[in-house]
């Protein structure tokens, strides 16, 4: 498997329900959170050891951005925020263009004004629909 640094990665946004197409470049530190839930399967013949099996899986992306109300993906999702409204989204590892793809909602937009630097926005997205891991967009998606 080939090494990818985090600068080759590529985020692309776009309209909920139909692609995610727009290149997403005022980003930095990217966070990609998954996890997948598990039931309890544990029976008297698993000889004193509990047994699981996987369940619902979830996630959420975190990264800043530059407050630029003149970037196009800065507004794209800022607007989602204010309006309580999906926005397509992918994030892909650059090489192989494998990551999550989702209609996200956006669950934080908070705006950091450190004095000695440039005004940011701190951003979280939580999977709304349309989900998907993977090398290809997801079922539905048009690009």
């Amino acid at each position: 498997m080939a090494r990818v640094l985090g600068m080759n990665c590529k985020a692309y946004y776009g309209t909920a329900g139909v692609s995610a197409t727009t290149e997403l470049t005022n980003i930095k530190d990217v966070t990609i959170d998954l996890s997948t839930e598990s039931a309890d399967v544990t029976t008297r013949s698993n000889s004193g050891w509990k047994s699981s099996l996987s369940t619902l899986k979830s996630g959420s992306v975190s990264f800043d951005m530059v407050y630029d109300d003149a970037d196009a993906g800065f507004t794209a999702i800022s607007t989602a925020w204010e309006g309580s409204t999906e926005i397509a989204a992918s994030f892909l590892d650059g090489a192989s263009g494998t990551g999550l793809w989702s209609d996200f909602v956006v669950t934080n937009f908070s705006r950091n004004e450190s004095l000695s630097e440039a005004v940011t926005v701190s951003v979280s997205l939580e999977p709304s629909g349309n989900t998907d891991w993977g090398s290809t967009a997801p079922s539905g998606w048009s690009g």
